[in-house]
């Protein structure tokens, strides 16, 4: 769990607006676009990713009352987007649709060559993130593009912070092994 500290500004923010509308209209403020590249990186497609936004934020709403200010209301939406996208994975349609990544790459001052590979790069390690186990991919996800701590992923997805750990490094393996074998099929990286 989070310390009293987030506990108490969660109450806070509840005593300043005491009205719901007011809360979710903070909430989708201040963490509606992280939530977002959470979902993204998850389905990889945009118009899903809207979806299942307005899914989390709907179902904040609904439960908001509900709500126990044990952790932060960050904890509790990235948990619930965790949730929806699992659910979205779980449907039968969208695990037969092709998988697109729209990973980009910022860069400046690099060759049109550059650019082209590192594009490619980021792409074959989106595609090789998607394609490992659940388990390590939302470890991995929370960790390096959210860059969560370990303590803080342990709160969100509900585990032991060994259990993280041990996750942590059986995907960066794991991730490692697919891109090596990725890049010796093609050579493109």
């Amino acid at each position: 769990m989070e310390t009293s500290g987030a506990g108490e500004a969660n109450r806070e923010l509840w005593r300043e607006t005491a009205d719901e509308h007011e809360v979710l209209e903070s909430l989708m403020q201040q963490y509606g676009a992280e939530m977002k590249r959470i979902a993204f990186l998850y389905v990889h497609d945009r118009a899903e990713c809207e979806d299942i936004i307005q899914e989390v934020f709907i179902s904040a709403f609904k439960n908001l009352s509900k709500f126990r200010h044990e952790a932060s209301y960050k904890t509790w939406l990235t948990r619930m987007t965790i949730n929806k996208c699992k659910d979205h994975h779980r449907l039968w349609s969208i695990r037969n649709l092709v998988y697109k990544p729209a990973v980009k790459l910022l860069s400046k001052g690099n060759s049109a060559e550059e650019e082209l590979i590192g594009e490619e790069t980021a792409k074959e390690v989106a595609a090789q993130l998607a394609a490992l186990p659940g388990k390590y991919k939302e470890v991995l996800i929370l960790y390096y593009y959210q860059e969560l701590t370990m303590q803080e992923i342990s709160d969100v997805l509900e585990i032991n912070i060994n259990t993280v750990k041990s996750r942590l490094l059986r995907g960066k393996q794991a991730l490692q092994e697919k891109v090596e074998r990725g890049a010796g099929n093609n050579g493109s990286f």
